[in-house]
């Protein structure tokens, strides 16, 4: 790895470790007892660094990687080369400048060889030990920094592809809700992260009947959503005029027991809403109970029998509730009953029952959007579960 050009600040940091080894060597001598003339030492130590430390580093940048095991070798034999040079402009700079006693050049450069070649060790061990484990910080970063920007390529291109399955999601739920007469439809649907296992669909049946579903896989995310869209599938194949909520409940149990993950299961609700004979048939498959409300009164919409993809054999059950004006069907996931205040304590159904009587007068898309509002400020917005809610208002 080649050395940085030349800069000011870079070469006063090197003369500080200069003097900081000067200082050391200085102190090695005087604590065990030897007379020496600091002068010389702080020259020595100027002269060695300044005139060993370019030529090393120029050596450096023709080795190889710092964890070559032959830098070493190479560097030692620069260092043993370079030595006598070294050490003979550095004494005649002492003797010129601070010689450690009176005496001739010769005789000093013959006589006091013993302490700058040690200096010049130290000097390069130290410098190389440095350099080494600079260089291979330095790579270290390199690495590292190569290696966040290909995760954030990566959690970019995820991005990406969860937003175009939020897309893809969105298309498999009803974007315009069919309506009958005497009756209004409105729905809301926010998954807690991109994509969600919420499921709800509204289909046409007849001229005055249409099928209403509420499914919530279990879990959330990809996983989720990818059994979602196979019980919309399903739903969408099976969905007969002339079949009850029952039998819809059996088919999709069974095709789902035999294909679904041993940890996973769905909840699901399926309704037939007739407006001629003003009357809603349903079958529960372990979902929360929907709420009928009327001015005076909330009745839970239980019944029907176990969640799906879990008991083969299980046989469901069809109920019927009469509807008159004035009422309110609420179809919601459990993410709008357990949405949690920063405390922990959940909306409920208590309280989501309360303020939907509360509201009753509004109409089916007033009411989905004061339920959600309410809902959302209860929460702070942090959803830890999907959440789909249908309001079915009665005329």
């Amino acid at each position: 790895m080649m050395s940085p050009p030349f800069s000011l600040r870079r070469f006063l940091r090197l003369q500080g470790i200069y003097l900081g080894v000067a200082v050391v060597v200085a102190a090695v001598f005087w604590a065990i007892g030897q007379e020496i003339n600091p002068a010389t030492v702080l020259v020595y130590s100027f002269c060695i660094g300044n005139l060993l430390s370019p030529p090393m580093n120029l050596v450096r940048g023709r080795c190889g990687q710092p964890s070559s095991p032959y830098n070493w070798l190479i560097l030692f034999a620069a260092l043993v080369v370079l030595t006598p040079a070294v050490y003979l402009i550095s004494t005649v700079i002492v003797w010129w400048i601070a010689p450690p006693a009176p005496q001739s050049l010769w005789h000093l450069i013959t006589t006091g060889w013993k302490f700058p070649s040690l200096v010049i060790f130290v000097f390069a061990a130290l410098s190389i030990s440095f350099q080494e484990t600079k260089d291979r910080l330095e790579l270290r970063n390199v690495a590292l920094q190569r290696s966040v920007e290909r995760g954030a390529a990566q959690l970019e291109k995820q991005e990406q592809d969860l937003e175009r399955a939020r897309e893809i999601q969105e298309s498999l739920l009803p974007k315009d809700v069919p309506q009958l007469s005497g009756f209004e439809i409105a729905t809301a649907w926010s998954p807690a992260r991109m994509v969600g296992g919420d499921y709800f669909d509204v289909v046409r049946l007849g001229e005055n009947r249409l099928a209403i579903c509420i499914a919530d896989v279990v879990g959330k995310g990809v996983a989720a959503a990818l059994l979602m869209a196979n019980v919309q599938a399903m739903v969408r194949a099976f969905v007969r005029d002339s079949e009850s909520p029952a039998w819809m409940c059996n088919r999709v149990n069974e095709v789902l027991c035999g294909n679904i993950a041993a940890d996973k299961f769905v909840t699901f609700f399926y309704g037939i809403l007739d407006a001629d004979q003003r009357t809603f048939e349903y079958c529960s498959a372990g979902h929360p109970p929907p709420l009928l409300v009327s001015a005076d009164s909330v009745q839970r919409l239980a019944g029907g029998g176990a969640i799906l993809g879990v008991f083969p054999t299980w046989k469901y059950e069809d109920s019927l509730v009469k509807l008159s004006r004035g009422d309110r069907l609420l179809l919601f996931t459990d993410g709008i009953t357990e949405a949690a205040e920063p405390l922990g304590q959940e909306f409920g159904e208590n309280r989501l029952a309360a303020f939907a009587k509360a509201n009753s007068p509004s109409s089916a898309s007033e009411l989905n959007r004061l339920v959600f509002a309410e809902v959302t400020h209860f929460c702070s917005g942090k959803f830890q579960d999907d959440a789909t809610l249908l309001v079915i208002a009665v005329a």
